[in-house]
Order: structure tokens, then sequence, then C-alpha cells
């Protein structure tokens, strides 16, 4: 098997300098997008309202086959073309950046710190882009906790499950990886719609999510040690002791962490679409955050991807 720790490395600076370009986004789109709007096309085909359970399993796991058949094979002719070339990975790592949002995710979780500067409104608009629960409900303690929860779960899969993909298994693996996490946050719902159609998606993505998310829980860990031995040692102890407590296999462990590195916990109630939810409670400290919790929890995040890229770069050697 090739490795492409180079290429993901390079991959990974490229697109934390520059994301991606809103002249090409202006063009062409994204292909997050693209793989949404071949989703949906497949869904209207294969969905069945009347579906008994296991039929709409069986749909469903259709639709998400026939996403990944359609994504991933160019994305594996493109990777053969590339590999013929001197250059070639090069140029495949600069593809790869359009899969990886360090960038883009750091912009959406600043702008929520700053709309708390200006006004609690403007900060529950900016939170709003990036969490499905109800904003107008939410204090500012509740945006922040918001951002930041979605900051911790966004870097494994957004950053780092992408990354590690790309690694293991070259430009097909990202854009197969981004494919599976597209369908899964389309139709991986426990909705009356979606709870068995996008069973295959959800348990899917689970599993290919295992192990990214339990490095990104270690990034933070070690991002809070770089700054305090001790505050990296607390963090880890509450990764291991509380992220088993979430209702997902993943989200507990980047969560856990970044909330213990902050000092802060994260869980707890909350609403969606006017329901309550009551969530275990991750971390060790206050329950009541303010918006230099963002700015902290963005500085921590820098850290840990800059140790993901030492990662890469490290590894590198084994491409």
């Amino acid at each position: 098997m090739t490795l492409h720790f180079a290429a993901a490395a390079l991959a990974l600076l490229v697109e934390r300098l520059f994301g991606y370009p809103k002249p090409l986004y202006d063009k062409i789109g994204h292909p997050v997008e693209w793989f949404g709007t071949v989703l949906k096309k497949l869904e209207a085909l294969l969905y069945d309202p009347q579906a008994e359970p296991l039929q709409a399993r069986l749909r469903g796991l259709a639709v998400l086959l026939a996403l990944l058949l359609i994504v991933t094979i160019p994305a594996v002719f493109v990777a053969s073309i590339l590999s013929t070339l001197k250059f070639g990975w090069i140029v495949e790592a600069l593809l790869a950046t359009a899969l990886i949002a360090q960038h883009s995710l750091y912009e959406h979780v600043s702008a929520v710190g700053k709309g708390l500067d200006i006004s609690l409104n403007e900060g529950r608009k900016a939170v709003a882009k990036i969490v499905g629960r109800d904003p107008a409900a939410l204090d500012e303690s509740g945006i922040v906790k918001g951002a930041l929860e979605s900051l911790a779960e966004n870097a494994s899969d957004g950053i780092v499950a992408p990354v590690l993909w790309y690694a293991l298994l070259g430009l097909p693996g990202i854009v197969a990886y981004k494919a599976i996490n597209t369908a899964d946050s389309m139709i991986g719902h426990k909705s009356e719609r979606y709870i068995y159609f996008g069973w295959a998606a959800a348990r899917l993505d689970d599993l290919i999510n295992l192990p990214a998310s339990r490095l990104t829980g270690f990034l933070f860990a070690a991002a809070a040690a770089w700054n305090d031995q001790e505050r990296g040692k607390i963090a880890l102890q509450a990764m291991w002791r509380e992220a088993p407590k979430h209702q997902s296999p993943n989200a507990g462990w980047p969560e856990s962490a970044l909330a213990a590195s902050l000092g802060v916990k994260f869980g707890g109630p909350r609403s969606y679409e006017g329901a309550r939810v009551d969530l275990p409670w991750m971390g060790e400290g206050r329950e009541t955050l303010n918006r230099d919790d963002i700015r902290k929890g963005l500085r921590l995040y820098g850290t840990a991807m800059t140790f993901l890229l030492f990662l890469a770069v490290f590894l590198a050697p084994l491409s």
C-alpha cells in the first residue's frame, strides 16, 4: 500500500494558509456540494415512504454505495494519472485541500466570537451557521459552548479524519470519506424520514471516524500540555472517563478533551426544534462560558492542528 503522508502534510499546510479560494467557489461551487447534489438525486430515485424498515435500510445502503461509486471512481482515475507524473503528488495534494476544512472551521468559530463582541444577537446569528440547536434560546454561555463543541467535533471529522484517510488511501480515500460524511450529515438522522433510510450512512460514518476522533482528542490534550503539563494530564483523564458517556461513539473524545483543556464543561441541557435535550457533561471546570473561551479554544485548536502537521511531516519518509 502506498502511503501519502508527505502529500497530506502539504495539503494541510496549503489549506491552513489559503482555505478554499472564494473565486473558485463562485465559479464551480464546492466538491461537498456536488456530493450533496448527487445524493439528493439518488434519494429522489430510491426513497420510499411506504417501505418497511428492512427495505428502507437496503434502499439507503444502495444510495450510499451508488454515491461512493459515482464519486470515487473518478478519484481513482485522476490519482492513477497523477501517479505517473513526476510532481503529480503535489497536484494531488492541492486537490485534496478542497476536502479539508481547517481554514473555514477557524473562520466560522472566530466569527462567533466577533459576533458576540458586537451583540448577543450577532453571536446567535453566527453560531446558527455551525450548530443545529435553537439559537434564540442561547445566552452568551450557550453560544460559546455551541461554537466550541462544534470546533471540537469538526476538528475530528472535518480535518483529522479526511487527512488520515488521505494519508492512508490517497485521493480516493479522502473523497470516499467526505462522501460518507456528507451522506451522514444529510440522511444519517434519527428523524422519522431517515431513521431507517439513513442507517447505513450513520453507522459507516461512525466506523470510519473511530480512529480520527481518538487522535483528535489526543491532539487537544497535547496542545494543552504544551502550555501546562498538568492541564494536558487532566484533559487525558477527562477524555478516558467521559467520552464513553456521549451518545456518539466519536464526538465525546475531542469534546471532552477540548473542554478539560480549557477548564470548562460542555454538554448539559439544550434545545433542538423546541425539544429539550439533556446531554452528559464533558470536561472539568466552569459550566458558564464566555467569549474569551472562544479565543482560548481557537489557540488550542491552532496548536493541535500544528501538531497534526508535524505528525504528517514526521511520517512523510514512509510515503
